[in-house]
């Protein structure tokens, strides 16, 4: 069977509430119905988006196609066990050569498949949800806890589906990038008459930080040097996230070079931490006095440094 992404077809979050389901299916509705659009694929999308209302408009339809779990647009796949029963009234539907619209227009008018209504004694799992959150770069490096508004789904004692407003408290591990999708197992809806509790995924984006750059589990930070530090070497104090520390800059050092600091980088449990890697930035001054000009002056007419050597010979081949 085929997969079909009825919120992308839609527009709208997997936890999207009812009136923005409706909203967002309206709206297209409007775009693509055949006797006023334009669009040359107007019919066909059309016939997409009021399949996947039809669906998702329906809180029992609804909560049995997110059992389905999330799948590529198109991907060839299969219900979890057990699906048909506790989706089906007690029964196993075949699932080949099935098209997805085809098996949710089985589940019209709130009759199953068989006849009659869900045992009511039947174990219903509950729904997975996913959520967007953002972080601030401090809080996804130290970890956090946050409270978030969702909407799940209940049920009641017929078995009955009902999206309800459900606040709850997630922590956040330290170490955790922008872009990561979290798992907090039992967090999603809730099961009844035995069926396991939904598990929430947390969709992480972290704010981009003003000093700190992130690759992978490493830091990267850049570190401005006068001319004479990188020269002679120097101690400096560096900003970390896990606090100030002193680094040696040794002698002779050059414009782009990186200077590591073991263990300063993202740490999660059970993962080696990161490193953080200070990038030398040689930074001249742009205001001087005329003493200061003099010792310019002097090193210049004493030094023989070239530092245009190697383009010169390069250009002489």
């Amino acid at each position: 069977m085929k997969y079909k992404d009825y919120y992308a077809i839609l527009g709208v979050d997997r936890t999207a509430k009812d009136d923005d389901i409706k909203k967002a299916y309206r709206k297209l509705a409007r775009k693509f119905h055949p006797d006023v659009s334009k669009e040359k694929d107007a019919e066909e999308r059309f016939k997409e988006v009021s399949e996947a209302y039809e669906t998702l408009k329906d809180a029992e339809k609804r909560a049995a196609y997110d059992q389905l779990g999330r799948h590529a647009s198109g991907e060839d796949f299969r219900p979890p066990p057990n699906w048909g029963q506790s989706f089906g009234g007690g029964r196993e539907f075949s699932f080949d050569d099935v098209d997805l619209a085809d098996l949710f227009a089985q589940f019209g008018g709130g009759a199953r498949p068989g006849g009659g209504p869900r045992r009511a004694n039947m174990p219903i799992p509950g729904a997975d949800y996913e959520a967007a959150v953002r972080l601030t770069f401090e809080q996804a490096f130290h970890g956090t806890e946050l409270e978030l508004d969702l909407a799940a789904i209940e049920y009641d004692e017929q078995g009955r589906p009902r999206r309800v407003p459900h606040r709850m408290k997630v922590r956040i591990p330290p170490g955790v990038t922008d872009g990561q999708k979290l798992r907090v197992p039992g967090k999603g809806g809730k099961g009844v008459n035995g069926g396991r509790d939904g598990d929430l995924y947390l969709d992480i984006e972290v704010r981009p930080h003003p000093l700190y750059r992130v690759d992978g589990m490493d830091l990267i930070v850049d570190l401005p040097l006068a001319p004479w530090e990188a020269v002679l070497g120097a101690s400096v104090e560096l900003p970390t996230p896990g606090g100030r520390v002193t680094l040696k800059v040794p002698p002779g050092t050059r414009a782009g070079q990186k200077l590591r600091l073991s263990g300063r980088g993202l740490a999660r449990s059970n993962t080696p931490a990161g490193h953080l890697y200070a990038v030398a930035q040689i930074v001249v001054p742009t205001v001087v006095d005329e003493g200061q000009q003099a010792l310019y002056k002097e090193l210049a007419e004493k030094s023989n440094f070239a530092p245009r050597a190697r383009m010169e010979e390069e250009a002489a081949k």
